[in-house]
């Protein structure tokens, strides 16, 4: 599930304003980056500081977890003890399987709770409207009425945009597709759009990203696996760092798949290349 993290991030921190509104009732001023001072490693997923000094914490949840309240609330002691102030918290599944997850803990003299949001509650039509791609691309996970046209919307918006964007957004589009099974939907769109085909057919977004799961053999399907994880965190890396030196493809050439999963969330938080691949 790490794919859908990092891509939901990436959209949560950029574009997908409305979402964000909807979510936390606020607007992101500033995102902070900040692992939290624990005996174990306590990196939440997004922290934001708003216009008036709020902070606003959002986890992203794809499985349920019976510990999920316990956790929620050691990142919001660890955000305390760094910032003296206490987050607003959001909790957002994306998983498939029904919600189940409690949203406090109790005690005889503690009461703990935050705020848990099943992204299918979220009204995907509105989300559909607005004028940020970030959004439309979010909406394939929220409560839409018709998901194949909906679909068609969203691969029309991402066709629209400037060519430096359109492949992050389809890049993105196709790994949250496969939280809601409509991989081929989206392909079959694509497909309909001369100025994403190119797209569809580079090694980034098409034969090495599907390689996986179109060859039969265990061995095609770990290589494919391996290119894809690649493939997207040099297009995390290159977004963010810009073009690749050498020394670094050298580096991320030696990479397992651990290894890619790691560096694709440390890269939202790296401050520098070196930092990331050190």
């Amino acid at each position: 599930m790490q794919e859908y993290d990092v891509a939901l991030k990436l959209l949560l921190r950029g574009s997908a304003k409305l979402t964000m509104r909807e979510l936390t009732g606020t607007t992101i001023e500033t995102w902070l980056d900040v692992e939290m001072p624990k005996v174990r490693n306590c990196r939440v997923d997004l922290l934001g500081e708003t216009s008036e000094s709020g902070l606003v914490h959002l986890e992203l949840q794809s499985g349920n977890d019976a510990t999920m309240a316990l956790r929620m609330a050691e990142y919001c002691l660890s955000i305390f003890r760094v910032f003296g102030r206490f987050p607003r918290q959001v909790l957002l599944y994306v998983g498939e399987a029904p919600l189940r997850m409690e949203s406090e803990l109790r005690g005889s003299d503690f009461w703990f709770r935050y705020r848990t949001i099943d992204i299918r509650d979220l009204d995907g039509e509105r989300l559909l409207e607005s004028e940020q791609a970030g959004d439309n691309v979010i909406a394939i996970l929220a409560r839409l009425r018709d998901h194949k046209d909906a679909v068609r919307r969203i691969v029309e918006r991402i066709a629209g945009l400037v060519a430096a964007d359109r492949e992050t957004a389809l890049g993105q589009l196709l790994i949250l597709a496969g939280l809601r099974h409509l991989e081929e939907s989206v392909e079959q769109e694509a497909r309909k759009m001369p100025i994403l085909n190119d797209i569809l057919d580079n090694k980034v977004l098409g034969r090495e990203f599907k390689r996986g799961r179109e060859e039969g053999r265990l061995e095609g399907r770990l290589e494919g696996k391996l290119e894809g994880r690649l493939e997207i965190l040099r297009l995390l890396i290159e977004r963010r760092f810009g073009a690749i030196p050498r020394w670094a493809e050298a580096r991320l050439a030696g990479c397992s798949i651990t290894d890619l999963e790691d560096l694709s969330v440390r890269v939202l938080d790296a401050q520098r290349l070196e930092d990331l691949l050190k």
